[in-house]
């Protein structure tokens, strides 16, 4: 397979990103001035799922068949069938959610590509230990990697789950969000924290920076054990019994202390890591790494009961925590590390203007969000214009991310 492809592989991620933030901007125009034959409920839909599956998944799908297959098994016919394949769920979801929601045709485009997800998950496994990866080297990195994957199949059951429920009639209850809230948390907490986590790690063993195998395994076993009850988090909403929120409190404060020890072993390195991420990488780099921190603190802010109360009250809070995780510390963290492996061109001033204006608009729209729900809370009323604010602000994000997917187009991306 030609390095043409695999840069075509990675542009079709990028041109999906465009996508998802056009169609933020669209959500957010509507509330604004309403589209008649527009749902907006139906577009969310559709914008959630092609940030997941369409830029999120696809993208980690390439970054870990390039970090850790050689090229006679990255190169398998088998892999290119699995990614045009997803690709035409993805754009059957694009095309079905706005107009039906969760109906025939968008139901049958994420069932097919749940298939898909298990069958990458075992072809790549499969190939992976064909390779001897883990094995003798990339032993923590890979670990992280294989219980991604694990939670990327765990993730599933909440899609799986939402026929039975609504055939029961709980469609709208606290079943069915429950459902929806299981897939989420096994999504971002799980399968992409964990991509994320076992590539950063990976990097460091290529450079001679990694942990020692107590301290990384110790890392790993809290975040991977806690991970499960940490799910109990996303359901305090219904206000549970007692020992709920306990369970979720010493989940997150598990997850807190793992972050904790990472922290102490990357703060004496952190000079070797700014020669490793230069430039944009290393801005993108250093606010992943802050808006991880901030995950895991607001996460388990989130186990005492009047700030889970907060957090299902003001839907702004939800979503500014959203895209900080999926944006602020996933999708920062890729732009990072394909920098950092030349995969993307981050110097030019094209790419620079394009990303800083996606930065910016991240950044005004985090603020709002954040500071309108803030206002809720303390009864302050709403911030004048809000609505129309937030369309402004937000127009730099798809606006920065064309730039930059132009950006990458013209300089043709050098992959393998």
């Amino acid at each position: 397979m030609k390095v043409v492809s695999r840069q075509n592989w990675l542009l079709v991620a990028l041109a999906q990103l465009v996508l998802v933030a056009c169609l933020g901007l669209l959500l957010r125009y509507l509330l604004v001035a309403p589209i008649e034959g527009l749902n907006y409920k139906y577009l969310l839909h559709a914008h959630s799922h092609v940030a997941l599956l369409g830029w999120l998944y696809t993208a980690v799908m390439v970054v870990l068949l390039l970090v850790f297959l050689p090229p006679e098994l990255r190169t398998k016919k088998t892999y290119t069938w699995q990614f045009w394949l997803s690709q035409a769920a993805v754009l059957g979801m694009l095309l079905s959610f706005p107009v039906q929601g969760y109906a025939a045709a968008s139901i049958a485009f994420s069932t097919a590509h749940l298939l898909l997800n298990y069958w990458f998950i075992y072809q790549f496994l499969k190939d992976a230990n064909r390779a001897g990866v883990g094995r003798f080297s990339q032993q923590l990195s890979f670990r992280f990697i294989k219980a991604a994957l694990f939670f990327l199949a765990v993730s599933s059951l909440g899609p799986w789950s939402l026929g039975p429920v609504m055939a029961t009639g709980h469609s709208g209850g606290s079943l069915y969000y429950n459902a929806i809230y299981f897939y989420l948390h096994f999504q971002y907490n799980g399968w992409f924290t964990f991509a994320v986590l076992g590539l950063f790690f990976w990097l460091l063993e290529q450079h001679g920076l990694g942990v020692s195998r107590k301290k990384g395994n110790l890392i790993f076993r809290l975040l991977f054990w806690s991970c499960m009850p940490a799910f109990l988090l996303s359901v305090l909403w219904t206000q549970p019994a007692a020992w709920v929120y306990w369970a979720g409190g010493a989940s997150g404060m598990a997850q807190v202390v793992a972050v904790l020890l990472l922290l102490v072993h990357v703060w004496p390195v952190r000079q070797k890591l700014k020669l490793l991420f230069t430039g944009l990488s290393g801005w993108l780099f250093w606010l992943a790494v802050a808006a991880f921190i901030a995950k895991n603190l607001l996460q388990l802010m989130t186990a005492l009961p009047y700030i889970a109360d907060i957090a299902y009250r003001f839907r702004y809070l939800i979503i500014a925590y959203l895209h900080l995780v999926l944006i602020g510390f996933i999708s920062f963290f890729l732009f990072a590390f394909m920098g950092k492996q030349g995969w993307l061109q981050l110097q030019t001033n094209k790419s620079l203007w394009g990303m800083g204006l996606f930065l910016l608009g991240f950044i005004a729209t985090e603020a709002l969000l954040f500071l309108q729900g803030a206002l809720f809370w303390w009864e302050a009323g709403a911030i004048p214009y809000y609505h129309e604010l937030l369309f402004g602000v937000s127009i730099f994000l798809p606006a920065g991310m064309l730039l930059f997917f132009m950006s990458q187009w013209k300089d043709k991306m050098q992959v393998c």
